[in-house]
This record gives structure tokens, sequence and C-alpha cells, in this order.
């Protein structure tokens, strides 16, 4: 069996327990008796019975297809309580966060892909050349069969539906494996989806390590995972073994670049918006640093402080506007990172904890060293560093000395600055003068680059990242020449070379003595 760790030293859209934390627990774990009742010969049992479904071949049509998204459709309207209750359980959510940033983006998708199915279906038309003249030639997309999809804790039901809605779409089979992390919505969707989907051919594993193992274990054709870069790499491994591919939707440290020529209100709003407004920070597309000039700092410090005290109060730390850590776990390694030596002299703004509410203050630390951990690992809380610069053009010197982020922000009213900063900044996307709001545009694909991901999803993009692309060449049994067939007379290598060379053109040079490539001289 796979031992799979989900919990990283290195830390990305999934962030859980750091490794001394998971050392101590497993030495608990192995004193009292273990009951796994989801193992490997379950996880294969219930493998084979969804292939026997698709085998059958009801989840490639049409209708099975519109009816199970109409059944999600129907499952997040008549179920929104619930689904609020849970995520507030689980995080603290309140509830018009929930609703923006979860329920109606699942219903945005649904919608979607409900309304564009039929033409996603359709054979896409494809060109063809001489060669196989007289032909026609489209691809098809072909659902894959049999697929997972392992979700987070931070998002956890918009990451659980929205991937589960494109492997629908594609006609496949699935299997949703939802965050142990988040327990209230990871029960909720095991039940749900059993009340409102086909349970013979899309199902909810519940559990932890040892289930996730027991899926990992089994073959696949294809794997979307949501997480940390640490279980990116065992996924990935994992599905190598089958030679099975992957969607794999990490992290990174996304920076948010700020030039001392903005609308300094709006600019703040909608940082904080992509900031603590974000499930508190605990989102892989969050502001993760802000880089900016030395004298404009002071000035957006301030600016921060006095749109955090208009969102949030006077005391953030009674907000009910604002989710709170996910964990002790969480909460004691964001603790860790704000105490460390060279950084917690550093702290501007905020740096309050309640470690019985599991609530830390919105926090702005001012020039942390590069090295400090607050600065290398993916923060995936409240905790903000500012890094100063004397030009704007050497952040991206600083950008670049770190693994590609899975979004990269820029404010400023420079063209030629914001064309140097798409230009020569690697992510997996960005917004200009906003933050995370791209992800909600489904006609863009989603995904990372580098370590923060590779493969991309959304909208139709989910649909294509579960189909296989074939390519279908048809033909009649007319126009079957004998050039093609042997034996290889010099005539035939000279028309079929001509051919080759130069397309018809140069065919009808080779038949009359021509070369396609002299200037006019007889071959």
């Amino acid at each position: 069996m796979i031992i799979l760790s989900l919990l990283p030293t290195s830390n990305r859209c999934s962030v859980t327990v750091p490794a001394v934390l998971w050392e101590e627990e497993e030495k608990k774990k192995k004193k009292q008796p273990q009951t796994v009742t989801f193992g490997s010969n379950e996880a294969s049992s219930m493998v084979k019975q969804l292939r026997q479904s698709f085998k059958s071949g009801k989840t490639k049509s049409y209708q099975w297809r519109v009816s199970q998204l109409k059944g999600i459709a129907k499952m997040v309207e008549e179920r929104e309580s619930d689904i609020v209750q849970a995520l507030y359980q689980d995080l603290s959510k309140p509830p018009l966060e929930a609703f923006v940033a979860e329920i109606s983006m699942a219903k945005s998708s649904c919608r979607e892909a409900i309304e564009g199915l039929q033409d996603w279906m359709k054979p896409e038309k494809a060109k063809t050349g001489i060669s196989t003249y007289p032909s026609t030639a489209e691809i098809v997309s072909d659902p894959l069969g049999v697929v997972l999809v392992i979700s987070t804790w931070n998002f956890p039901f918009l990451l659980s539906i929205d991937p589960v809605i494109g492997a629908i779409a594609a006609g496949n089979a699935v299997v949703l494996k939802p965050s142990e992390i988040a327990p209230a919505t990871s029960a909720l969707l095991s039940k749900l989806v059993k009340d409102y989907l086909d349970d013979s051919a899309v199902k909810v594993v519940e559990g932890a390590i040892p289930e996730t193992s027991a899926l990992l274990d089994q073959q696949w054709d294809k794997i979307l995972y949501t997480g940390s870069a640490r279980v990116g790499r065992i996924v990935m491994a994992a599905a190598a073994k089958h030679l099975t591919p992957v969607v794999l939707e990490l992290g990174g440290k996304c920076p948010a670049v700020v030039d001392s020529n903005v609308n300094l209100e709006v600019a703040v709003r909608r940082i904080i918006a992509g900031k603590w407004q974000c499930n508190n920070g605990q989102a892989c597309i969050g502001v993760d640093y802000i880089i900016t000039t030395k004298d404009f700092a002071p000035k957006l410090i301030e600016g921060l402080r006095k749109g955090i005290e208009e969102f949030f109060g006077k005391d953030p730390m009674e907000s009910k506007d604002i989710s709170r850590i996910v964990s002790p776990a969480q909460f004691k390694r964001l603790v860790g990172l704000l105490d460390e030596d060279n950084v917690s002299d550093k702290l501007v703004l905020g740096g309050r904890r309640d470690s019985t509410r599991l609530k830390i203050d919105p926090t702005i630390v001012l020039d942390p060293p590069q090295e400090s951990q607050i600065m290398q690992e993916e923060i995936f809380g409240p905790l903000l560093p500012i890094v100063t610069v004397g030009n704007l053009k050497e952040s991206f010197e600083v950008i670049n000395s770190k693994p590609k982020p899975l979004a990269a922000y820029l404010f400023t009213e420079d063209e030629q600055l914001k064309q140097d900063f798409v230009e020569n900044v690697p992510s997996g996307g960005m917004s200009i003068n906003d933050t995370i709001l791209h992800v909600t545009v489904h006609t863009m694909p989603f995904g990372g680059v580098g370590e923060s991901g590779m493969g991309s999803y959304h909208g139709k993009f989910s649909f294509d990242a579960f189909s296989h692309k074939k390519s279908v060449l048809y033909r009649s049994f007319s126009g079957d020449a004998s050039l093609r067939y042997p034996p290889y007379t010099p005539k035939k290598q000279m028309v079929m070379k001509g051919l080759m060379n130069g397309g018809l053109p140069g065919m009808l040079l080779a038949l009359l003595g021509w070369s396609s490539h002299n200037s006019g001289t007889k071959s």
C-alpha cells in the first residue's frame, strides 16, 4: 500500500500538519488499535463496479450526463442551507462568503455545463491535406473512463463539486475523495451524492490517509488532485505506476505588486478581498505577499489598516465576517511563522492570536528576511509580508527567485509595467488591478505551472480535462492511387517527393520533369 503523507512541510493549496506534529500524531496512533473499513480490497471492488457501469455505455449518453448535472444543480439549490452550515462548522466561513465563493460558483459551473454540453459533445471538424484526398476528419471527445477527484479543505464544497461536474459532463464514472480536514462538508457530500446522483457511477469515499492510499493503489483513467505540492508528488508517483494522467492544482507564494500611482482605496479593498476576505488567507490563489517601493510602503500599510478596520471592525478577532483557522495544527504552524527570529520584530499591524478560538488577527509584517520561513513557505493564513524594493522592476527578480506561483497580481496605471509584468512573470494565471477574480471567468482555464500545478479546468476546460481527444479520419474506397504502394518505381519516387515537398504544385512540377526546389533548371 502506498503510504500517503498528507501533511506537507512545504505548504501549498491544502496545508495540513508539519512533519514534526505528524510524527507525534503517528506515535499516538500506533499505541491504539487501528480499524480501517475501506482498504485496497474495498477500493478494488468499487473500481470494478464503476468500470462495469462505464462499460455498459450509460455514462456516455447525453441523457445520463445532463440528468446527473441537473441532479447536482437541484442538490445545490435544495440543500444550500445545509452546505452553508457545514462550511461554517468546518471553517466558521461567513454565510455570504460561503454563498459567493462556493455555492454560487458551483451553480454557475453546473449551469454552464448543462447549457453547453450538447455543443461540447459534438465532434470538432479538422482540415485534411492532399496526402489523404479525398477525405474528411474530426476530433471526437471520448470519456476517459473511471476517474478520481481528491479534494481539499479550504473550499471543501466548490473544489469537490466543480471537478466532478467536469468529469460527469465528459461522460466518466467518478469517485470523489473529500478532505477529512473539513469533516462536516465531507459527510454532507457523501450523503448528498447518494441522494441526488447515480450511485452506480458516482461515489464518495470519506476518510484520511489509509483510505486515500487505498484509492491511489488502484488504476484510474485520470486523477485530479487539489492540495500541496508534497502530496502532489505522491499522487503523481502513484499515478505513474499505471501511466495515469493527472491534473494537479497546487499553489505557491502568490505575489501582489503595488505601484504608487494606484487608486489606493480601491487597491486596498481588492487586496483585502484577495487575502483576509478570501477564507482568511487560506486559499491557494490568495495574496501571499506584497511587493512595493520603500517610499510607498507606509501609505499602503496605513491604507490596509483603515481597510481592515472598515471591513472587520476595530477588533477583527470579534468579527463574524472572517473565517477561523481550520485546525490547531494550522494555528500552531502560523504562530511559528510569526514568532520566528527576525520576523516577530518586523510586525507593523495585528499579531494577536487566540488558540481556543483558532483566530489570528489580520497581520502585516514589513520586510522579513527572504530566508525566513514566512518568505519561503506558502503562508496559507492571515499573515501578510510586505517586501520593499527601490524600483518595481526589481519585483520581477524577487518573484522569479521563487517557484512559479498559481496566481500573480499587479496594481498599476502604467501600461508598460503591465506589459512587462505579463511577459516576465510566469504564473498559472493573473489579475491586473484586482485579485482572485480571474478564476471566476469560466471561459479561461484555471491551473498552475511548475510547482504550482499542471493541467487546468473550469468551464469547457473541465470537460476537456476529463476527455480524450480522438482523431478520426474518414475515407471512401475511391481515390485509391497506386502511387503509395510498391513497387517504388523511379517515376513514383519522383512524384511522391514532389507531392511531399510542394503539395499539388510540387507533384505537377515533378510530372513535368521540374523540381520544386530549383529556380527553373530542368532536373
